[in-house]
């Protein structure tokens, strides 16, 4: 990951240069992202958050020291984008919360036609196509009005996940400025389960085909199970009778949110609210009974 992005970014853009300077409308794109100290971005993934970062860190020194020569910006995407390595990671199925790469080429070309005065930008996809005038991302969508995956790097909720920079000694020290959760209603999941229980029936088992297993925290909380593999289905309190293909963690505030449709899986998976072990492609399958729940919750 260093030699292919960071090292890589450095040494190609050393060797183009020479011959950039010459030209009237040099150009560096980096696809790299904002730089963002928020530590969810290097928990479990430091590796390439610090590869990546390699890349944005050389747009910030190049756009500086080439300015009125070569402009040098940095292009991301606001959310997932449809590879081979999205399949890979994602699942089958992945490919229905991603967009086409064709969002991409267009967010480059808008930049590349730009003077060279603009530069030092780190720019998201969707943006700059707004202000190109573009209204209707649908098209751009693998599964036109399905939710989509927001990318890495990006946090959906500022106003909850503020960051403040104090001055430590000789460093600096990150720190989170959150309002504590709320607590959620007396037996909310209970009821929810309960709800859920009832719209079970034998055509949603059938097209799931999954265990589901949430290892809540807070009040009303601790294991519960929705099996949607055996028979007409099931849900309630403690294990399941089978082995889960999924294993949620999150709050009892937050699963109540999710369900009731106020807080989307997707964004909570993103923003570290919710944890995901087991089979990913089932875990999405999941989103399509909480959006026939959400009339009844």
């Amino acid at each position: 990951m260093m030699s292919v992005n960071t090292r890589g970014t450095y040494l190609t853009s050393k060797a183009c240069i020479p011959h950039l300077k010459k030209s009237k409308i040099a150009h560096i794109l980096n696809l790299s992202p904002p730089l963002n100290l928020n530590p969810l971005w290097f928990k479990q993934h430091c590796a390439y958050t610090i590869a990546k970062y390699g890349m944005s860190m050389c747009v910030l020194g190049m756009a500086e020291e080439f300015k009125g020569e070569i402009a040098v910006n940095a292009l991301w995407p606001k959310t997932a984008i449809h590879t081979a390595a999205m399949d890979m990671l994602g699942g089958s199925g992945i490919e229905s919360q991603c967009r086409k790469v064709d969002i991409i080429a267009d967010a480059a070309y808008s930049i590349l036609k730009k003077p060279k005065s603009f530069t030092g930008n780190f720019i998201i996809d969707e943006n700059i196509l707004k202000e190109e005038g573009i209204k209707d991302f649908d098209v751009y969508a693998i599964k036109p009005g399905h939710p989509l995956l927001p990318d890495f790097f990006l946090d959906e909720y500022p106003d909850t996940i503020t960051k403040k920079m104090e001055s430590h000694g000789a460093g600096t020290q990150l720190k989170e400025e959150q309002q504590p959760p709320s607590k959620p209603p007396s037996g909310a999941v209970k009821e929810t389960f309960k709800i859920v229980k009832a719209s079970l029936n034998e055509d949603l088992v059938k097209a799931t085909q999954a265990v589901y297993q949430f290892e809540l925290s807070g009040e009303d909380g601790g294991t519960w199970f929705l099996d949607l593999k055996n028979k007409g289905g099931n849900a309630g309190y403690g294990e399941p009778s089978d082995q889960a293909d999924v294993v949620m963690n999150m709050s009892t505030d937050d699963f109540v949110k999710m369900f009731s449709g106020k807080l989307k899986p997707t964004m909570a998976f993103m923003s570290g609210k919710l944890k995901i072990k087991g089979n990913m492609a089932l875990a999405i399958k999941l989103e399509k009974l909480m959006t026939q729940m959400q009339a009844k919750l």
